[in-house]
């Protein structure tokens, strides 16, 4: 097991040990408390938790371990979505796109990350359904254990980032690194895997929203050109280009183009 997952397994392992000593003693000190109001408060006994780390035991999981397995990836929700998914790229070329027309507050950057995320979960849905059907609900019904949720877990995420990453910026991260490279491109760890795929996805965004601006710039030039020649130095030319690219955009039907490009462009 890699060393990232075993200390989180172990930290996971902590948060459960301190949650059930926390649910087993909270009845008895609230009975106690109300049995006798007027004697001196005795302390309940702590009763033994253990937990496994093997796997030996009952593997069935309870709703304890389960409310804390969902807010443990809850809150590592937000860096998977930008780290190992497309939402990355999704969301940069959505930014430079309003950019590119030069609006400011609209569309608003709520509606912008909603997009991107609902994108993301579209484009990646084949991904995602694997995971949950190999990894997430078998650990849920206790049909496998920890390490074999995270490797199946794991499999298809590795593919995805793989498919999308160029071979430039993983070999930029083994030269960083003092270990030994993998015999194949699958067995790639995913802590090299990340910020590879990472950087690969920021440069295709930027890509592409340099070919975005590219349109829109040559408006906002004629436009200036035409004033400068008319002698309307006093305009601003944005008051004359926004209106043009809006229409522009819209006979384009831009952010159709623009969500069916980044969607086939992940798939």
């Amino acid at each position: 097991m890699p060393p990232a997952a075993r200390a989180l397994r172990v930290l996971l392992v902590v948060v459960l040990a301190l949650v059930a000593l926390a649910v087993t003693a909270a009845p008895a000190w609230a009975q106690d408390t109300e049995a006798e109001p007027d004697s001196d408060v005795t302390v309940p006994e702590v009763p033994e938790v253990s937990v496994e780390l093997d796997g030996e035991g009952d593997a069935t999981l309870s709703r304890t371990v389960v409310i804390i397995l969902l807010l443990t990836v809850g809150s590592v929700a937000p860096a998977l979505l930008l780290l190992m998914t497309s939402f990355t790229r999704f969301i940069v070329v959505l930014s430079l796109t309003k950019n590119a027309l030069g609006l400011q507050t609209v569309p608003p950057a709520q509606v912008l990350i909603g997009l991107a995320m609902f994108l993301t979960f579209f484009a990646m849905q084949p991904v995602l359904t694997e995971i949950n059907d190999n990894a997430l609900q078998p650990l849920l019904d206790g049909d496998i254990e920890q390490d074999a949720a995270f490797d199946a877990a794991s499999g298809p995420l590795r593919e995805f980032m793989l498919a999308q990453t160029d071979q430039q910026d993983l070999e930029l991260m083994f030269s960083l690194t003092d270990g030994p490279r993998p015999q194949s491109a699958d067995d790639t760890p995913l802590l090299t895997l990340v910020p590879a795929f990472v950087v690969s996805e920021l440069r295709t965004a930027f890509i592409a929203g340099f070919v975005i601006f590219v349109p829109f710039l040559v408006v906002d030039l004629v436009v200036a050109s035409v004033l400068m020649s008319m002698g309307m130095v006093m305009l601003p030319p944005v008051f004359i280009s926004l209106p043009i690219k809006l229409l522009l955009f819209i006979l384009v039907d831009g952010w159709s183009l623009i969500a069916g490009t980044l969607i086939r462009g992940v798939q």
